[in-house]
C-alpha cells in the first residue's frame, strides 16, 4: 500500500506494574491539540509527532492529541475491504518524509543499536473496521523522506475482514509471543506483517526482536538503518474513538545482534572536519557561506555545526541549513537532502544576518561536538 506512514514492534511482555508506573508517570500539562488538515502534525513530550496522515480518503478525519498519545475525533467515510486503508493517524519517532521528531536518534544503523526498549496502550472500538498496528521502516540508507525499503508491520488488534499485505507465511514466536506472519510487496516497498491472534491492548517489548528476525529472513541487513518506529490506526470504515493513551520509545547503543561490530575508526579519526568560512559584509549586514568538510574515514550521517556569532550579530534567514537559535551560541542542522558528508567530501550552507558595531567572523566550529580546523 503507498501511503506515507506505518510502524513496527517487538517484544518483552509488560507486567502490570510496569504498565501501572507508564501509566501514572507525570508529564508536563499539555493543551490538547486538534489536527483536521491532511498531513498535520504537532508534538508531544516535546519528542514524538502525531499526525493526522489522512492519505486514502478525501473525507474528513480529525485526531485530538493529547500530553501522552492521541484519539481519533472523527473518521468519515469507508473503502474498500480488499483494498487499502483510508488513512494511518499515528505518532512516531524518527523521520517520517522529511518530517523529523525532536531529538531523534534515527536513522541509524541496525548494526550499531543495542536494543529499542518501547511501550504502547492502546483504547480500542467495535463500531469500526481496522487494525491497530506498529510500523518500523527499515531501508539502506539513512532515509529522511520518502518510502523505505522495507515496512514491519505488528497488528495488536483487527476488527473486519481485513487481512495484511501478501500471502501467510507461517507463524514465528518473536518477544516470548507467537505471530501469524505475512510477507509480500505493496508497489513501493517489501512488507513483513506480525498478527495477534487476539487484542492485544498494550505491550512493552524491543522492536529489535521484529528487526532481527526481518534480517534472518533475508528482508533487511545489519548495514541498513532503521528509519523511525511508528504506533497507529490503519481504518477501513469509521474509526472515531480509537486512541493511543501512552507511548514511549528510545534506541540505545550497543551490537544490535545482526552479525557486525560497530565500526571500529578512531572517533577521532571519524569526527575530523574542517570548515571553511566565506562572508561578504556591508554596513549593518552580512551573508555568510560555510563549507563543511569530513576530513575522516567514515561518512558523517546527519551534522550539527556548531559555533559563536560575534556579540551584535543576529541571524535572520538561512538556506540548506536549519539555524537556530538567532544569536549568540547556535547551532546548524542538516534539513534531510543534505544529511550525510561522505568521507572527504563537504556540505555547504548560507545564512544571513544584522550586524552592530564592528564586524567580526566566528572564531571556532564543532561538527557534531567534535572541533573543527578553520580553512
Amino acid at each position: 500500500m503507498k501511503h506515507r506512514l506505518r510502524a513496527a514492534g517487538t517484544a518483552v511482555l509488560v507486567t502490570l506494574g510496569t504498565l501501572a508506573a507508564l501509566l501514572t508517570t507525570a508529564l508536563p500539562a499539555q493543551a490538547d491539540v486538534q489536527i483536521c488538515e491532511q498531513y498535520g502534525s504537532t508534538v508531544i513530550q516535546g519528542r514524538y509527532v502525531v499526525q493526522n496522515n489522512r492519505w486514502g480518503t478525501g473525507e474528513t478525519q480529525c485526531v485530538n492529541a493529547t500530553g501522552t498519545g492521541f484519539t481519533v475525533t472523527r473518521a468519515d467515510g469507508s473503502v474498500p475491504t480488499n483494498g487499502a486503508p483510508k488513512s494511518y493517524p499515528s505518532l512516531f519517532d524518527g523521520c517520517h518524509y522529511t518530517n523529523c521528531s525532536p531529538g531523534t536518534r534515527l536513522p541509524k544503523q541496525v548494526s550499531t543499536i543495542g536494543s529499542v526498549p518501547t511501550s504502547i496502550s492502546y483504547g480500542f472500538v467495535q463500531n469500526a473496521v481496522y487494525n491497530a498496528s506498529f510500523d518500523i521502516w527499515l531501508d539502506p540508507q539513512p532515509k529522511k523522506d520518502g518510502v523505505n525499503r522495507t515496512e514491519i508491520m505488528i497488528w495488536f488488534n483487527r476488527v473486519g475482514p481485513i487481512q495484511p499485505i501478501g500471502s501467510p507465511a507461517g507463524t514465528a514466536t518473536v518477544g516470548g509471543r507467537t505471530w501469524e506472519v505475512w510477507t509480500g510487496n505493496n508497489g513501493g516497498n517489501d512488507v513483513i506483517s506480525f498478527v495477534a491472534p487476539s487484542a492485544l491492548p498494550s505491550w512493552s517489548f524491543d522492536v529489535m526482536d521484529f528487526v532481527d528476525h526481518t534480517v534472518s529472513r533475508g528482508m533487511a541487513a545489519p548495514n541498513w538503518y532503521l528509519t523511525s518506529v511508528q504506533a497507529g490506526f490503519e481504518p477501513w470504515q469509521g474509526g472515531a474513538g480509537l486512541a493511543v493513551h501512552s507511548f514511549s520509545t528510545s534506541v540505545e547503543d550497543g551490537d544490535g545482534g545482526g552479525g557486525e561490530e560497530p565500526p571500529t575508526e578512531p572517533p577521532a579519526e571519524q569526527g575530523a572536519c574542517a570548515v571553511t568560512y566565506v562572508p561578504n559584509v556591508w554596513p549593518g549586514g552580512f551573508t555568510a557561506e560555510v563549507t563543511v568538510k569530513n576530513s575522516g574515514t567514515a561518512p558523517v550521517d546527519g551534522w550539527d555545526l556548531g559555533f559563536t556569532l560575534p556579540a551584535g550579530q543576529s541571524v535572520t534567514s538561512a538556506w540548506n541549513a536549519a539555524v537556530s537559535p538567532s544569536g549568540g551560541a547556535v547551532t546548524a542542522r542538516d534539513i534531510g537532502f543534505n544529511q550525510r558528508i561522505q568521507a572527504g567530501g563537504t556540505q555547504s550552507f548560507g545564512f544571513q544576518g544584522t550586524y552592530t558595531g564592528s564586524y567580526a567572523e566566528p572564531a571556532a566550529f564543532t561538527l557534531n561536538g567534535r572541533s573543527c580546523s578553520v580553512i
